[in-house]
């Protein structure tokens, strides 16, 4: 009976998400990972990982944490990074630590965030590249 209540919500959640990726991808909160993960549509980390994160879509729950860079289409964040971010939609829970720069089209912070680092619209990022090319490193944008 179980197997056929999982098959019937796979079978759900494939249809409703229009995708061949039936379910995200879960680390759960007692798994500790090295390396980096690239590609994949949904990534929910609620474990340890130590590496980078490239795909479509990020969620890092509550016992989440980070320790790497993440570029992603869409990042919510509910648990703590210590990395860079590079994303179009920026989500940060009340109870979420970031710490390092992000760049962003889109960012939602919830009050108590804690965020220590740089947020930069990528419209700001966008104009700073050229400037970037031409000495060869990055520079603030104010």
């Amino acid at each position: 009976m179980r197997s056929l209540k999982r098959l019937i919500y796979l079978k759900i959640a494939r249809m409703s998400r229009k995708s061949s990726t039936p379910v995200p991808s879960i680390i759960s909160y007692d798994t500790k990972i090295k390396g980096d993960i690239w590609g994949g549509d949904t990534i929910h980390i609620d474990g340890k990982l130590e590496g980078n994160i490239m795909c479509n879509e990020v969620i890092i729950g509550t016992r989440g944490y980070i320790l790497g860079d993440i570029k992603a289409k869409s990042l919510s964040v509910y648990g703590t990074i210590n990395g860079t971010i590079d994303t179009e939609e920026l989500f940060v829970a009340n109870n979420a630590r970031v710490i390092g720069n992000a760049c962003y089209t889109k960012i939602a912070l919830e009050p108590g965030a804690y965020v220590e680092g740089s947020c930069i619209p990528r419209a700001k990022a966008t104009k700073a590249e050229p400037e970037a090319k031409a000495t060869g490193e990055l520079k603030a944008v104010k």
